[in-house]
């Protein structure tokens, strides 16, 4: 019966010395700024922890109080009831092992969902050691500040969101992945990564005369928004649109471009990042810009190239599938 209750004993001990080592452990291992994101997002184990997290050193000192009168009572009572070589053994083996070590892994793998359990247990012993734990976290507030809050690099943030590839539990499907991703690097590229040459762009000059032939031209080109620039290409003079022409009756007679509506647009720089040139569209109120470099037009540049390189792949439209 005195084996079976120093057993008893034993076990209730080792088992509140695992709960305070491994509570540390976890409590301590959740970033206080994830634990807010994931309280705003309405997660309820992160509202349950979150305010024994920011008050971390009240917790720490009340957990270690608590663990280390735990194993100090564990020695005690087995040195009672054994001689002291066997009982420092054995109260250091099973402390250990079955209060450091497993309860550790344990609640370091579960570390939300196992600190959220014992959220009573945490609070229970915060009344209990408050008279002497209040005084050292204190001390322990006026000795280590706050650490300066980091945020994540470019790359970092996109190594994070990487990560969401192929993992069963992510919300985020793999195009998700892939437009943040490609958002992230807006800023890293530049206009002359994305423009289409002038070699390649279908313009006027303002000395053009728009006639029935011109139009077929035209339409031939499949171009629904057309550059009108100096014949020396250093200035822009606005874009011509298709749809701005489709009531005009060219088999009358010709019309010259100063005749026709000619909507404004801004040049922009070919070295442009591609955050700001989705700031200049924005602003612009233009879905085609040229494209300057030396202050000499060298390409164009469409909303559409921008969100070509945000999403990854290439939007084909249906005079696209007529090319092919």
């Amino acid at each position: 019966m005195e084996i079976l209750n120093i057993s008893i004993e034993v076990i209730l001990l080792i088992g509140l010395s695992a709960i305070c080592s491994g509570l540390n452990l976890s409590l301590m291992s959740l970033d206080l700024r994830d634990l807010k994101r994931k309280a705003r997002a309405g997660n309820s184990k992160a509202k349950r922890i979150l305010p024994f997290r920011e008050d971390s050193h009240l917790s720490l000192v009340s957990i270690l109080l608590t663990n280390v009168a735990v194993i100090s009572v564990t020695s005690l009572t087995l040195e009672h009831h054994f001689n002291g070589y066997i009982a420092a053994t054995a109260s250091t083996l099973l402390i250990v092992v079955f209060g450091e070590m497993f309860p550790q892994a344990f609640f370091l793998k579960h570390s939300l969902n196992v600190t959220a359990f014992f959220i009573p247990f945490l609070r229970a012993i915060i009344i209990i050691t408050y008279p002497i734990s209040k005084p050292l976290q204190k001390l322990l507030d006026r000795l280590f500040k706050d650490e300066p809050y980091a945020l994540h690099s470019r790359r970092e943030l996109g190594l994070l969101i990487s990560e969401h590839t192929g993992a069963k539990t992510s919300e985020l499907d793999e195009h998700e992945v892939g437009i943040m991703k490609g958002a992230l690097m807006l800023s890293e590229k530049r206009v002359r990564d994305i423009m289409t040459d002038l070699r390649h762009v279908y313009w006027l000059t303002p000395d053009s005369i728009i006639d029935a032939d011109k139009i077929d031209e035209i339409k031939l080109e499949n171009w629904s928004r057309i550059p009108i620039l100096s014949s020396d290409r250093k200035e822009c003079l606005g874009i011509l649109l298709m749809k701005d022409l489709v009531d005009i009756d060219f088999d009358e007679r010709a019309f010259s471009i100063s005749e026709l509506l000619v909507r404004p647009t801004k040049v922009v720089g070919s070295m442009m990042a591609l955050d700001t040139l989705f700031r200049a569209f924005i602003g612009a109120h233009a879905h085609l810009m040229p494209v300057e470099k030396n202050d000499v037009i060298v390409g164009i540049v469409t909303i559409e190239d921008l969100i070509e390189e945000i999403l990854g792949q290439e939007i084909e439209d249906e005079s696209d599938e007529r090319k092919r």
